[in-house]
């Protein structure tokens, strides 16, 4: 298993900057490739034409990974749960590294999570769906077979830039029941912050939690590695 390669972009050490575990010092493991191609996506760096960074092993991840000292882990991409078994293994080794008390899979909705649901039986594992709303332009590559398959620890965001986008996440809800925790994250250009709040406030969304990027506030929006 150590020696399966996989496309890599970077692996880095930082805070959190969204979610449950946002603030937290985190380990940062970002696989090359995604099966989508979302108008706002703010790492079109990690699918073609851009090449890989590298292709290393799983041996090569893990050794790399235990050189920082986070307890914090975020498997992301592009699509880290693309390459299928490769990526299960991946999360498989990982798991094996004593130090990690939390393993966080960004997934992007478009991937079927039973298979990892069903092989990878570990509290520490936590998976993130970011369901595509109409603005994405990739809505209909959506598997809303996943939303049965998450858990209370695993969460469910909606990247919002428009009213449109807003009254979808509201329908997905009341559509497809959950465990997960929704969140909601506005795209800064086009939803501003201080509007999404007051729209979940107008609609009665309680169980709902506001989603801001920390890097971006602390960095530059554009910057890498961090």
């Amino acid at each position: 298993m150590s020696e399966i390669k996989i496309p890599m972009v970077e692996i880095f050490e930082t805070v959190e900057g969204e979610g449950t575990r946002a603030g937290f010092p985190t380990i940062f493991v970002r696989l090359f490739g995604c099966n989508l191609r979302c108008s706002w996506c703010d790492t079109k760096y990690s699918y073609p034409p851009e090449e890989a960074g590298s292709v290393m092993t799983i041996g090569d991840i893990m050794r790399q990974v235990r050189t920082y000292r986070s307890t914090h882990l975020c498997l992301t991409g592009g699509e880290p749960l693309l390459y299928g078994e490769k990526s299960a293994a991946l999360i498989e080794a990982l798991l094996e590294i004593e130090t990690l008390t939390d393993l966080h899979v960004e997934t992007n909705g478009a991937v079927d999570l039973a298979m990892f649901m069903e092989r990878i039986d570990s509290p520490k594992v936590r998976y993130i769906m970011d369901y595509k709303l109409p603005d994405s332009g990739e809505s209909e590559a959506m598997i809303t077979s996943n939303f049965a398959l998450l858990r209370e620890q695993d969460e469910l965001k909606f990247v919002i830039g428009s009213d449109r986008d807003f009254a979808e996440s509201v329908r997905v809800l009341e559509r497809y029941p959950t465990r997960a925790l929704p969140l909601f994250s506005p795209v800064w250009e086009t939803m501003p912050p201080a509007k999404l709040v007051q729209l979940m406030l107008d609609h009665g969304l309680s169980q709902v939690k506001l989603n801001m990027q920390l890097h971006k506030i602390i960095w530059d929006p554009a910057m890498r590695g961090v």
